[in-house]
């Protein structure tokens, strides 16, 4: 089956060589990998004791963000390597200050896997929610290096509970241990015969609660709201903007509006603010302006959205209305906002969970968007009430982390 796979995957190496030609994401993915093994010779030496974190994407690396300040706090003497799939997280947090070093993972190739290990040489391994790359943990097996599964989850239409998965299953015998997320989870791999599992949650609720401790404060986003009602707009795309922008433009309500669209390139950037009627103003020309003049104000560069989510009042989270569904709607829960979402929401379970308890509410129409806004704007008691069931909700969950620390820890000790 290696054979198979192994032949598989060279041909799409080589696919990904064409499509970089037309595709900016394809050609960072593509040149992002051609230093990495020099890069890592540069960086560790043959005596250095390094851990090993994984993340597919932007996501996976939030979600493993708590457990790797833990670990850099435990394990001080080590080297922290984080390595990314896709461009999408790597690009972006390429400059993070939690690891080390943070490069591409080179492609799922025999030797690939062999050259990593050999110059990486982790005594700790950590794969964040998904990806089994199963030449990186054959290698991890046959070396015997510690591997850990952190937020892990499983879905039964997984090929791992499939009649045919005996490949992808054999993959999963390289984990010494399963951190999942949740009971159905730790079901199914048991289903399989693994006993190695634990319900420790999504440390994604540890990194948000942490961002309360945080100094969340923006001047410029003080002067703007001046004390008015205001709606945060996060991670916004065409789809939401259509019925968002209808909103705005129809309102007669005392409310500011705050949009920090998913895409910020300024042709689109340049769109949305033509097509709103109402006094708009971009953060990359906010300088010179009295910003309490304006009633929109589009933010387009990235990260800072997180603080903005501190002085909103409602927050709509954007993705809802495509596929696979809604973005992070963590963040502004953790500030307990009411948040309101698109209809695609299921692949979620925080966000699944949130429109059952009523903190969130989910929206299909623009009438509906239109009704929502309105009755929250208008209703103090309700606003507050939906914005306390999301902060307690994320309160609830959080201690993840310290459930895979005190694991962790009492492993080492024995």
């Amino acid at each position: 089956m290696f054979f198979f796979y192994n032949l598989l995957l060279l041909l799409a190496a080589q696919v990904v060589k064409i499509l970089a030609l037309f595709s900016p994401k394809m050609k960072l993915f593509v040149n992002g990998r051609k230093t990495v093994f020099q890069t890592l010779r540069n960086n560790i030496k043959p005596e250095d004791k390094t851990i090993w974190f994984h993340a597919a994407s932007l996501g996976e690396y939030e979600q493993g963000l708590p457990v790797m300040e833990k670990i850099k706090t435990e394990f001080p003497d080590h080297k922290i390597v984080l390595s990314f799939f896709s461009p999408s997280g790597f690009e972006v947090r390429k400059n993070n200050t939690v690891a080390d070093l943070t490069v591409y993972l080179p492609l799922d190739t025999p030797s690939n896997a062999k050259q990593w290990l050999k110059i990486v040489h982790p005594e700790l391994v950590f794969f964040i929610k998904y990806e089994y790359w199963p030449n990186y943990l054959h290698e991890l097996r046959k070396a015997q290096i510690k591997t850990y599964l952190i937020s892990g989850i499983f879905r039964e239409k997984q090929a791992f509970f499939k009649w045919y998965g005996s490949f992808y299953r054999n993959a999963l015998k390289t984990f010494d241990f399963f951190f999942v997320q949740n009971e159905s989870s730790k079901k199914l791999l048991q289903s399989i015969g693994y006993q190695n599992v634990k319900i420790s949650g999504d440390t994604r609720f540890d990194r948000v609660v942490s961002i309360l401790d945080r100094d969340n404060k923006l001047d410029f986003i003080e002067q703007f709201k001046n004390n008015t009602t205001t709606v945060v707009i996060g991670s916004s795309w065409p789809k939401d903007e259509r019925l968002l922008v209808n909103y705005i433009n129809q309102s007669n309500h005392d409310v500011k509006f705050i949009m920090a669209p998913h895409n910020i390139k300024a042709e689109q950037i340049a769109h949305l603010q033509s097509q709103l009627s109402k006094p708009t103003v971009l953060f990359s020309q906010k300088e010179h302006q009295k910003l309490s003049d304006f009633q929109v104000f589009i933010i387009d560069t990235i990260g800072i959205l997180t603080k903005i989510y501190s002085y909103a009042d409602i927050a709509y989270v954007g993705g809802g209305f495509g596929h696979p569904g809604v973005h992070n709607i963590l963040e502004p829960a953790t500030f307990g906002i009411p948040i309101v979402i698109g209809p695609h929401y299921t692949h979620f379970a925080e966000a699944t969970a949130l429109v059952h308890l009523e903190g969130c509410i989910s929206i299909s129409n623009q009438n509906e968007l239109h009704d929502t806004f309105n009755h929250l704007i208008a209703n103090d008691d309700i606003r507050h009430e939906k914005g306390h069931i999301c902060g307690t909700f994320v309160q609830m969950n959080k201690g993840a982390t310290e459930i895979i620390l005190k694991h962790l820890c009492n492993e080492f000790k024995n």
